[in-house]
């Protein structure tokens, strides 16, 4: 599927990252993303650092054909080969994935791409770079990456005032404090355990929009 700018921009209000590390037994991913999209999720990343790329590859086709049923647009983490190879909607890379490479001319003008950010240099960088929306992060302490420090809510407004394109915080997000991003301009949150270690992950989703929605608000 093909998003416009608007429409990726409104679909960072609920971006849900997926880790199957926090699945039950039992559980596949598929039907708790399936679950996730039916609550409210607005975007969607597969990101599974642990499973084998052939692995990898099936989940991502099964999620790709989930989130377009739903209209969501669906991104590949890291793999810029396997999101072409499948039909993602796109891919998000971190700041080394476009040092010394054009990922925008590799994956064309029609594909989202999501670049990470942590700092205002990196975010500018990333706009020059072709994204489509950053990821800035950690917001607040989190388990998913143990060596990230949150950053301040000052930086967070800068980096959002810094560029033109969509910022979605990520880091340590969940409903406890998600409502402390209200006023820092961001453009929704994504959450990885908030949703995916969740109880009941579609209900999870289905409190945490409300909450995101709240978020973007405040911004006016």
């Amino acid at each position: 599927m093909k998003f416009t700018k608007d429409e990726v921009r409104k679909a960072m209000l609920l971006y849900a990252v997926t880790d199957q590390m926090w699945l039950k037994e039992g559980e596949a991913l598929a039907d708790v993303v399936e679950s996730v999209l039916r609550n409210g999720a607005t975007f969607l990343q597969i990101r599974e650092k642990d499973l084998a790329q052939d692995a990898f590859e099936v989940e991502a086709e099964r999620l790709k054909t989930l989130c377009a049923q739903h209209g969501v647009p669906f991104v590949v983490n890291d793999s810029v080969e396997i999101a072409l190879k499948i039909g993602a909607d796109g891919v998000h890379v971190g700041q080394s994935d476009i040092k010394g490479r054009d990922i925008r001319s590799i994956i064309g003008t029609d594909k989202i791409l999501g670049i990470s950010a942590g700092t205002v240099e990196e975010a500018i960088a990333a706009e020059k770079a072709g994204a489509d929306y950053i990821g800035v992060g950690a917001v607040f302490p989190t388990g998913t990456k143990k060596n990230a420090t949150p950053m301040t809510m000052e930086l967070l407004k800068e980096i959002v005032s810094s560029v033109s394109i969509p910022v979605v915080a990520i880091g340590g997000i969940g409903a406890g404090n998600i409502l402390q991003l209200c006023g820092s301009g961001v453009d929704g949150v994504a959450v990885v355990s908030a949703i995916f270690a969740a109880e009941d992950p579609g209900k999870a989703t289905a409190d945490l929009l409300k909450l995101a929605e709240e978020v973007v608000a405040s911004n006016g």
